[in-house]
């Protein structure tokens, strides 16, 4: 499996709906409200040799109320 970490801004006041929204999609492992430029994080499991930006496009980026994303791939845990 690859963890991903997807960075969210939402339109104003859209947080809750998108969400909402990405936890009735059941595919993130944890999503979190956050403070600074982005307002929501989400960490994402996806299948060794699935296309990892096919699936964040398609699965994710299609919602409503996403004004701007920042992926984050990892490597290695420690």
């Amino acid at each position: 499996m690859n963890c991903v970490f997807v960075q969210l801004r939402c339109h104003p006041g859209k947080t809750y709906q998108v969400a909402d929204e990405i936890y009735d999609r059941e595919i993130v492992s944890e999503l979190y409200s956050t403070s600074g430029d982005f307002d929501l994080l989400a960490k994402i499991y996806i299948e060794e040799g699935e296309d990892i930006g096919r699936f964040i496009n398609e699965r994710l980026l299609d919602i409503e109320g996403i004004a701007r994303s920042l992926t984050t791939l990892t490597f290695k845990a420690f």
